[in-house]
């Protein structure tokens, strides 16, 4: 089996003040990506489209996804203004999750790429079993 070079160079451009910088360093698609892109998020706002949601009716929705990771992904959409927690002083206390009107512009693109995930996953696992027996159980033979 031969080696390839797979990896990725980055370069460097000068900026107006003399100093090398990378070309994407202020790109808002990188910064968005970063709030949705993640495992969790983009299921969590998915789930939210359909309207509030409480943290255990999120849990129970949200195949795999440990308490924790929820907490942490819930925190990270309240601080970015892609959610909002209200809680509401029932008892015991009643805390809801809904998305802001920031989210609304991008719901149809995510539930969109949810439901292209759903799709194709029996194709993507069809394609990376092939791989993988074409070039063995190593999915990064040159590392």
């Amino acid at each position: 089996m031969s080696q390839r070079h797979t990896g990725v160079t980055d370069q460097l451009t000068p900026s107006p003040g003399g100093e090398h910088t990378h070309p994407l360093a202020d790109c808002p698609l990188r910064e968005v990506l970063a709030l949705i892109g993640d495992k969790w998020s983009t299921q969590v706002l998915v789930q939210l489209g359909s309207g509030p949601s409480r943290f255990t009716e999120l849990e129970r929705a949200i195949e795999g996804i440990s308490r924790r990771m929820l907490t942490l992904s819930l925190r990270s959409l309240e601080r970015n203004g892609l959610i909002t927690r209200t809680v509401h002083p029932d008892a015991p206390p009643r805390v809801e999750y809904a998305t802001t009107p920031l989210t609304e512009d991008i719901r149809e693109p995510l539930e969109a790429l949810a439901a292209w995930a759903d799709r194709n996953r029996p194709a993507i696992a069809a394609a990376r079993r092939a791989y993988d027996t074409h070039h063995g159980d190593d999915p990064h033979p040159d590392r």
